[in-house]
């Protein structure tokens, strides 16, 4: 088989790319290593920037997105007892977010791409790349049991950071950029009304917690624990009562407990791989950075990311260009690494860390006295929470 594009990984990343390239008329090919049924049923969080949603609208997947989505024109942020109201509309000239999750963004991508007939390889064993400083390349891969071979002029890897695309490049070619959190988030998702209408980011002794949801009937709470907590120590009743005890007073009785549909643990990092290229194979989404999920940045980093490589692969194919591509590393890069500031920033703000000091505990609070004070704080903190524009 031959294409012009070959997308590696069907998550959310490579499925938008393979839908902005087809819009513009530009052949593509997802190998994906898992089952479609796998890809479908992951569990991921779902607060989207405007770009996020006129990205999914341009692709016209935006039906169910704007009859289910929840828009959202400002969040709290919980410190101890203390509450300060982001309103995000009025910081950022009328700008919001869209709580819809990843999982229905997949599933609406996925959708669209069955509908138009474009190729998409489950279950596909090893992936390998070849010739990637080749003017041609070439994939190969082992589907039920029969060897394949794919030959491209471009490879877009958006198989995150456990892929083969990024471990497909010589080390010696990039340099890594990471830090491990000495903790992690134990989330749980229930058939439960949300405690508000709005997302509570908040700050307790105890550590950090999250008030979210994936609609009015359905809610999806974190609570920061160890790395090395056993998740099967934890039955729901333990979760609720965690939760409740890092409540602010007032939310306490807003509180709706039920059993739980789905409860892990997720480990916090922050990453970033430079450059984005390798020869005529580019990084997407988590194959090239990972970001704590606080500022809820990575699906909507994926996006951008997506937007950037077609918009630059457009270029070379209709215009016979290559300045896009050239450039479209340190274009990615730029977004990414304020995107990584921002979670950085959210999460050193709102967690407790292991042998935190007094000092450490001063400046959160000075952090949260300095954006309850000034409005131009808060601008930054909304204008970032939106999304910076592309």
């Amino acid at each position: 088989m031959h294409t012009q594009v070959a997308i590696i990984g069907g998550g959310p990343a490579g499925l938008l790319l393979g839908q902005l390239l087809h819009q513009a008329g530009i052949d593509n090919i997802i190998v994906e290593r898992q089952a479609r049924e796998y890809v479908l049923a992951r569990i991921r969080a779902g607060v989207l920037e405007q770009g996020t949603v006129n990205l999914l609208k341009k692709v016209g997947v935006s039906t169910r997105l704007e009859k289910e989505g929840l828009i959202h024109h400002g969040f709290q942020i919980a410190f101890q007892d203390e509450s300060l109201h982001i309103n995000l509309t009025n910081l950022t000239n009328g700008k919001n977010v869209t709580v819809y999750g990843q999982t229905e963004v997949t599933k609406d991508l996925v959708e669209a791409r069955a509908k138009e007939k474009l190729l998409t390889v489950y279950e596909a064993d090893e992936v390998t790349l070849h010739d990637l400083e080749e003017k041609r390349q070439k994939v190969t891969y082992f589907h039920q049991d029969n060897k394949h071979e794919i030959t491209c002029d471009f490879i877009a890897g958006c198989d995150g950071y456990h892929g083969v695309s990024r471990s497909s490049i010589p080390q010696s070619a990039i340099k890594e950029f990471e830090r491990i959190y000495p903790f992690g988030w134990l989330g749980l998702l229930s058939d439960t009304p949300p405690i508000d209408p709005e997302l509570i980011y908040g700050k307790h002794v105890d550590g950090f917690y999250l008030c979210s949801m994936r609609s009015m009937t359905r809610s999806r709470y974190y609570i920061q624990c160890a790395l090395n907590e056993d998740i099967n120590q934890w039955s729901d009743d333990r979760f609720w009562d965690s939760l409740r005890k890092r409540l602010p007073t007032d939310l306490q009785m807003n509180l709706v407990t039920g059993p739980s549909i789905e409860k892990s643990i997720a480990p916090l990092r922050s990453y970033v791989v430079e450059p984005l290229r390798f020869g005529n194979l580019f990084l997407v989404g988590d194959a090239a950075h990972i970001v704590p999920p606080t500022g809820a940045k990575g699906l909507n980093l994926a996006a951008s990311d997506a937007h950037y490589l077609s918009e630059a692969l457009i270029e070379y194919f209709h215009k016979n260009s290559n300045a896009g591509i050239k450039q479209y590393s340190s274009q990615a890069l730029s977004r990414i690494w304020k995107a990584e500031r921002f979670s950085w920033g959210l999460t050193n703000l709102l967690h407790r860390f292991p042998g935190q000091t007094g000092f450490d505990q001063k400046m959160q609070e000075a952090e949260f006295s300095y954006l309850k004070s000034s409005e131009n704080a808060r601008r930054v903190l909304a204008e970032n929470y939106v999304g910076l524009p592309y």
